[in-house]
């Protein structure tokens, strides 16, 4: 018979009340990375409501554990958040995972977790492995404060105005970003914001091919091109945060636009904004679409 790890009786030691959801993180790769508590839990709970059945089950076979599954996606949520309140209002305890690192952060997950809490039912996190957080223990970007942006809008007009948006903001900015759109969204940072600004580039965290590639944006592009790979496996983009400088720029590119609206269209008063302030003339546009709907509203 096999001994118990000596953690697991550390893990046994805290309250696991029944009729709980227990929102459970799970590896971001490296299968080692799950947590002694963790393991204790999924093996504790009834079942476990997952983001995908398939992968959640490759899982905990490579665990050593045997539970039912509840396919828990974001085309489902609402629905099985009932079966899920059903089941603890009955005394069973449920676990919640997605495919990789804690569920309802740029995850399914968080509807679930609504509900259940509306419902008065009881909710316990389990922390574990985190993309964010391990992207930028790796950085060295000297920053104590990141804003998690997730994923940017798929359409370019609808992520340009989103950037445009974080144009200002001194934290570091956090987005997650899928293989195939990694050239197309560093072309568009490299479009809106200025070149010589840092960029971290982090794949494959934890896997065996793991990847993080510090940079000036301005050579993030050359980067990714020179190696096929790089468009494959998923990426956390790390983005150094606006000076006070840029903060000072960005008010009065504001300001100038302001007084070119009220005689210009929005691609001249772009055009001019940009040779007065030596700007980008992509960034200025974006921003005197915005600053021209807000007047419209």
């Amino acid at each position: 018979m096999t001994t118990p790890h000596p953690l697991l009786a550390h893990a046994a030691q805290q309250s696991y009340p029944a009729s709980c959801l227990y929102v459970v993180a799970t590896p971001i790769g490296n299968v080692a990375d799950i947590s002694c508590r963790a393991l204790y839990v999924l093996e504790k709970v009834q079942a476990i409501a997952c983001e995908d059945t398939r992968n959640t089950a490759q899982l905990l076979k490579q665990l050593g554990i045997v539970k039912p599954l509840m396919a828990a996606h974001e085309h489902n949520e609402r629905e099985v958040a009932d079966k899920i309140i059903a089941r603890l209002q009955q005394g069973e305890s449920i676990a919640l995972v997605s495919d990789a690192g804690t569920p309802a952060v740029s995850d399914p997950g968080a509807r679930i977790v609504d509900a259940v809490r509306a419902a008065g039912l009881k909710v316990v996190p389990l922390p574990g492995a985190s993309a964010v957080i391990t992207a930028l223990s790796a950085s060295g970007l000297l920053n104590d404060q990141f804003y998690f942006v997730g994923f940017l809008p798929n359409k370019a007009g609808q992520r340009n105005s989103a950037l445009t948006a974080l144009t200002g903001i001194t934290a570091t900015l956090v987005f997650y970003e899928a293989p195939h759109r990694i050239i197309e969204t560093v072309a568009a940072l490299a479009t809106l914001f200025p070149a010589t600004r840092k960029i971290v580039l982090a794949r494959e965290l934890t896997k065996l091919f793991e990847e993080i590639h510090r940079c000036d944006l301005g050579e993030a592009s050359a980067w990714l091109a020179a190696d096929s790979h790089r468009e494959k496996g998923e990426y956390v983009v790390l983005l150094e945060g606006a000076t006070p400088d840029q903060n000072g720029e960005l008010r009065e590119a504001e300001r100038i636009l302001s007084i070119l609206l009220t005689s210009c269209s929005v691609k001249q008063s772009a055009t001019l904004a940009a040779q007065i302030t030596g700007q980008k003339k992509n960034a200025l546009y974006e921003l005197a679409l915005r600053m021209q709907a807000t007047n419209e509203a």
